[in-house]
């Protein structure tokens, strides 16, 4: 379960944005939440610029004056939090924070103070994600719920599913949330069609093949999801499920987000084909990379587990050059 919380600020009602769903996500599961805001030192080409020190004592106490304000505000709500200023790069301070503080979710907005763009996220977001290894409330700056903290309530969430036991890791931070907006909980399964490359076009020993499968699969998903439903039926107030059939299991998922105006998507970080070489599997990169709807990734990796990348090894081997 959540029992952490950690809001990345920096100052910006677009960052702001993803207050009222980590409102709605913290008090479901009754977790403490730190604010935290990162003072970044002014750079140019050349490197970094000198500060003057009575203007960075003006920022920092504008920042604490401004995270103070934040926290007084979620207080009203009945919300337990605290905050923070760090100084130092922002994700790297904000990986940082959550792993020394011991923060199983993170929460923020796509984009801030940057503004807008056409990427999905802002390049310190996608720094997050990729490097924490931690569960992520990722809320799309340009879909805003409003002003309002407490008015956000979730109706419908929509739990992406495979059939594996990697992927169920959602179900018991999902039961809960849905248990505590009283909202319908859609579960969701592609039976993915399989790839047959041909230079020609199949012959019919191949289409019937392919069917076999297809038929095959929906049938051991009709039979999985009958006893999931049954498993869950006394945590949440209504359950659908909704089993495709596709190419693509994102592109597929990407259609049906849309067809039920979901307004939570919930994922494990992976699926049964996941491994350890990255921190996400495909699914949840398409989502992450073009989704449109707020998206929580429940990391079913720890942080040990998943391997470096080349570049932080290599960044590790050559420190300070």
């Amino acid at each position: 379960m959540f029992d952490h919380l950690l809001v990345p600020l920096d100052g910006s009602p677009l960052a702001e944005c993803v207050l009222p769903h980590a409102l709605g996500v913290a008090k479901a599961f009754g977790a403490r939440t730190t604010l935290l805001q990162v003072l970044e030192q002014p750079h140019t080409v050349e490197g970094a610029r000198a500060v003057d020190p009575l203007d960075w004592h003006l920022k920092k106490a504008e920042a604490e004056a401004y995270l103070s304000g934040v926290a007084r505000r979620l207080h009203e709500a009945d919300l337990e939090v605290r905050h923070d200023c760090v100084e130092g790069q922002a994700a790297i301070r904000i990986i940082e924070f959550a792993h020394r503080h011991g923060v199983n979710l993170i929460a923020m907005s796509s984009h801030g103070r940057s503004g807008l763009s056409g990427w999905n996220v802002s390049s310190v977001v996608q720094k997050i994600m990729l490097r924490a290894n931690i569960s992520t409330l990722l809320v799309r700056a340009y879909q805003a719920v409003g002003d309002e903290l407490t008015q956000l309530r979730y109706q419908r969430l929509l739990v992406t599913l495979d059939c594996s036991h990697r992927a169920e890791c959602v179900l018991p931070l999902v039961t809960r949330l849905a248990s505590f907006h009283e909202a319908e909980l859609l579960l969701a399964h592609v039976v993915r069609r399989p790839e047959m490359p041909r230079r020609a076009p199949l012959a019919a020993e191949d289409v019937e093949l392919a069917d076999r499968v297809v038929t095959r699969n929906k049938q051991e998903a009709v039979r999985y999801f009958k006893h999931l439903r049954s498993r869950l039926a006394s945590d949440v107030v209504e359950i659908r499920h909704s089993l495709l059939v596709g190419e693509s299991p994102a592109a597929t998922l990407h259609e049906l987000v849309e067809r039920e105006n979901a307004e939570l998507v919930v994922m494990s970080a992976h699926g049964h084909s996941g491994g350890t070489r990255w921190p996400y599997g495909s699914v949840a990169i398409s989502f992450i990379a073009y989704g449109h709807t707020p998206l929580l990734i429940v990391q079913d990796l720890s942080p040990d587990e998943v391997e470096s990348s080349y570049a932080e090894i290599a960044a590790r081997e050559h420190k300070g050059h």
